[in-house]
């Protein structure tokens, strides 16, 4: 009598859950903040502290900024969810979302007086946070976690 098992699927392991998890309570987070912030717009941003220049500065985003914050935004969440779902396109959207990621971080890096009224710290942490899950992702697939 034989007995056959998988051997080729790996486990996943717990501490991929955890990061899919933080993945999407982030990047769930981020799609909110999106969406409230062309939903109620100042009110929203008056509500999170931002003072009148910050909210100047964001009420002035050219279009092309918007298409770079949404794709930055929702590449992340697709990405989350791909994640969950274990799919290996996780990897692409999250480096979607980096580019947007980074595109935003320049912008504000290039923008006069953009660092000064907006701050580096958190376009930075996203960036950094974003590249993580590229990271991850790729890490994953190439484990065989990711299909």
């Amino acid at each position: 009598m034989t007995t056959t098992t998988d051997a080729t699927a790996p486990r996943t392991p717990w501490h991929f859950w955890l990061v899919a998890v933080i993945s999407l309570l982030w990047n769930g987070y981020g799609g909110y903040d999106y969406t409230m912030s062309h939903v109620r717009g100042e009110a929203y941003y008056r509500a999170s502290g931002m003072n009148d220049m910050q909210i100047h500065f964001m009420a002035v985003y050219p279009v092309w900024m918007h298409a770079v914050w949404a794709i930055g935004v929702w590449g992340s969440v697709v990405g989350a969810v791909l994640l969950i779902l274990r799919s290996r396109w996780a990897f692409h959207a999250f480096a979607v979302s980096t580019v947007g990621a980074i595109g935003a971080l320049f912008y504000t890096l290039l923008t006069p007086g953009g660092a000064r009224t907006v701050g580096m710290l958190m376009p930075t942490i996203i960036v950094v946070v974003c590249l993580f899950f590229v990271w991850f992702a790729q890490t994953m697939t190439k484990q065989g976690v990711l299909r």
